[in-house]
């Protein structure tokens, strides 16, 4: 098993322009499809994020505050899983259901194993 990243971007808080009813259906349907990864084993961990923070960039190590792109797009949970490859791990994150509410964007990353680091 191979250990992926998960990122999901949307453009801002998807969510809050749901109804309270429309989020608890989105609620629900997120619990089925992290409790399914659970029972499958692949699910290592997952929360979403908060839209502020700061970025630490350049060799003098400037801070700025977030959001984090030039753009509306910004960084809104992540998945930790396990898969067997790269397809696997794709399909994994079509089956998400951020995408019935958003015209979302989940960036698939492996994670890089190196010795000594762990």
């Amino acid at each position: 098993m191979q250990e992926f990243m998960l990122f999901i971007r949307t453009n801002g808080d998807h969510l809050a322009s749901l109804s309270p009813e429309q989020q608890q259906a989105h609620v629900k349907k997120i619990g089925g499809y992290i409790g399914g990864l659970m029972e499958k084993g692949k699910l290592k961990g997952a929360q979403p994020l908060e839209l502020g923070g700061a970025r630490v960039q350049g060799n003098k190590g400037a801070v700025k505050d977030g959001p984090f792109n030039e753009s509306k797009e910004v960084i809104t949970g992540y998945f930790h899983i396990l898969a067997e490859n790269l397809e696997e791990a794709t399909e994994i994150a079509k089956a998400n259901p951020v995408f019935e509410e958003e015209d979302a964007i989940i960036e698939i990353r492996p994670v890089k194993s190196m010795a000594g680091i762990n």
